[in-house]
């Protein structure tokens, strides 16, 4: 049995289509024949009927609109209260009183004993409801002499008057059985909106949570503000897509503001400056790559994306020194309180810690970023701009990170506070080859992971004396693609964006198309290559790591000109052994210990394993 043949038969077994006397001239339209003096009301048009009903009302509540729900039948008010408690609607009962619509705009007002009465309608809806439309034809007119939109119940016997003025009518016979599948129809088309709304908000209450899952799906707990919210995931394929108009994305790009946070220095990796200043590629560094990334949208949407930096007192004279030739850029540069920065770097020692550490402090940092953003009058400025949002970078994330259809999503729901996550597993280089024990024995489950990419309303920061996420609401969260995310954290990550894995075109990082797995290879490098200094020295030039899935190099390893690494590479010298990588080597699926591993046929790690 078809899902069309079911709700017929379930229409049928209301009654529905069993109407009490002849039909009107005006009504043959829904009728499938008389009988016995009785006219049949077609199904399949009762079914059209209830569609573009519950379509209409549940645009209604996607606009936050209300209802007004009539109904003078004892039998019915059961149900019809029941209907009103699921839905949270407010149902206003003064339409028992002549002019309650009409009257609203000029009330009348009687006093009796010092007591003021108000015989009118406190909230005008944008839709009544009706459920016997025969009794209470006043109603019906009033509600038509406002333009407010009607859905009623029509019967064979309704005059063409009244028919007239009904904007949705549904032909049935109104029955107990039928008003309560009514009524049930509309109560699942409010609350399925409703949960959609909240999910889009982030608003979804715990008994709601297993129910919401077309729309938000809720993750393992992420630090957040130094607090253990619980976040709601929308997926970014989920997410409504921005108009292909050009016009349209410069409207929606000339909202948005950049803010990085530059004030990471480089001393982890054995480099004086800021790590925005360390080269990546052809001469450019991180901020000149940024800087280039936004000002190519600005070129190609004709859009004004500024660019504000915040930086540390230990970073800023240098990062100028560097801006020095993006001097025809709208960037411009702030610096961080150092009080407040010392008091950041106190309270949650920042070095060493843990990615949930790091969240911590970024989340720290973020705050009293965008207070500094407040008390300089920055915020009033980018207002007056026409600007809306602040898309807050992480400052170590080299990746394409505006992303118009996130931006639409956020206007469109007014939603205050958005926070990127991305799926991060040790697995995502893992192909057909197995690793090592030692890389399966470090491998943890896949998760979700906080990129430090937060979006946030400018509004909000203006109304309220902490940003902290509480004043928010409750945020919600984005899981966007791996591509969104070219972390910048340690050697490794340099290897990968020098490696021809990626090329720099017009300034911006792009993805060689040539690789297949659209994960980046897991690379783990010894402390031999921590330093830049040292990374540098021992690669002549960088290998090729294309076809590379995952590669492990520990002890003193020098690499030539012209390696290709393949598939799963593990390369491990013994203490007082030195690997030197010839010129031109192929590496595929080899484990090398001994520099005698490269002129002999290496082992292949899968025979290891199995061993």
């Amino acid at each position: 049995m078809t899902i069309h043949s079911a709700v017929i038969q379930k229409l049928l077994s209301t009654n529905a289509h069993l109407a009490r006397r002849a039909a009107e001239n005006h009504f043959k339209i829904y009728t499938y024949g008389a009988r016995n003096g009785m006219t049949i009301i077609d199904s399949d048009k009762t079914l059209v009927c209830l569609r573009s009903a519950c379509n209409f009302i549940g645009n209604l509540v996607r606009e936050n609109g209300r209802f007004l729900f009539v109904n003078t039948n004892p039998l019915l008010d059961e149900i019809i209260e029941q209907m009103i408690k699921n839905t949270g609607c407010r149902n206003d009962n003064s339409w028992r009183l002549g002019g309650f619509l009409t009257n609203s705009l000029s009330p009348k007002k009687f006093r009796s004993r010092n007591k003021k009465l108000n015989l009118t309608s406190v909230y005008r809806p944008d839709c009544v409801v009706i459920f016997d439309t025969e009794r209470k034809s006043s109603v019906i007119l009033e509600a038509s002499r406002l333009h407010i939109p009607i859905v009623g119940l029509v019967d064979p016997s309704m005059p063409l008057e009244t028919y007239k003025k009904i904007t949705y009518p549904v032909p049935a016979n109104d029955s107990v059985q039928f008003v309560y599948l009514f009524c049930n129809m509309i109560t699942k088309t409010i609350q399925y909106e409703q949960k959609k709304l909240a999910a889009a908000k982030g608003k979804v209450s715990k008994e709601e949570e297993t129910k919401t899952g077309e729309a938000a799906q809720p993750i393992e707990k992420i630090k957040i503000d130094g607090t253990d919210d619980e976040l709601f995931v929308l997926s970014y394929k989920g997410l409504l897509p921005a108009s292909d108009d050009p016009l349209k994305i410069k409207e929606l790009l000339d909202k948005l503001v950049v803010f990085k946070i530059n004030d990471n220095e480089g001393t982890k990796m054995g480099f004086h400056g800021p790590k925005s200043a360390i080269e990546i590629s052809n001469g450019l560094t991180c901020l000149d790559l940024l800087a280039n990334y936004i000002e190519s949208l600005n070129s190609k949407y004709g859009c004004d994306i500024p660019l504000l930096l915040m930086n540390a007192v230990s970073t800023h004279t240098e990062t100028l020194k560097n801006l020095e030739k993006q001097s025809s850029k709208n960037i411009t540069c702030l610096v961080k309180d150092q009080h407040k920065e010392n008091d950041v770097k106190d309270a949650l020692s920042l070095e060493g810690g843990s990615i949930e550490d790091k969240a911590l402090r970024y989340a720290f940092d973020q705050k009293e970023a965008l207070l500094s953003l407040k008390r300089t009058g920055k915020l009033n400025d980018l207002l007056l701009q026409g600007k809306k949002y602040i898309l807050m970078l992480n400052s170590d994330n080299l990746a394409e990170v505006v992303e118009p259809n996130i931006l639409n999503h956020l206007i469109q729901n007014n939603i205050e506070y958005c926070i990127e996550v991305s799926q991060v597993s040790t697995e995502q280089g893992a192909s057909s080859h197995e690793s090592d024990k030692a890389m399966v024995e470090s491998e943890e489950k896949s998760k979700i992971s906080n990129t430090m990419n937060s979006w946030v309303n400018i509004e909000a920061i203006n109304k309220e004396n902490r940003p902290k996420t509480k004043y928010f609401g409750r945020p919600i969260g984005v899981a966007v693609p791996a591509s969104r995310n070219l972390p910048f954290e340690e050697t490794s990550d340099l290897l990968i964006l020098k490696s021809d894995l990626y090329t720099c075109d017009e300034g911006v990082i792009v993805r060689n198309e040539a690789r297949t797995n659209p994960a980046d290879p897991t690379i783990q490098l010894g402390p031999e290559f921590e330093k830049v200094t040292d990374f540098e020295s021992r690669f002549k030039s960088i290998p090729s790591i294309i076809k590379l899935d995952r590669l492990k190099v520990m002890g003193d390893v020098w690499f030539g000109t012209g390696v290709i690494l393949k598939g799963l590479v593990s390369i491990n010298a013994k203490p007082g052994e030195k690997i030197v990588i010839p010129d031109g080597a192929v590496l595929e699926n080899k484990t090398i210990n001994y520099q005698r591993d490269i002129n002999h046929n290496a082992t292949p790690l899968k025979a290891i394993l199995m061993a």
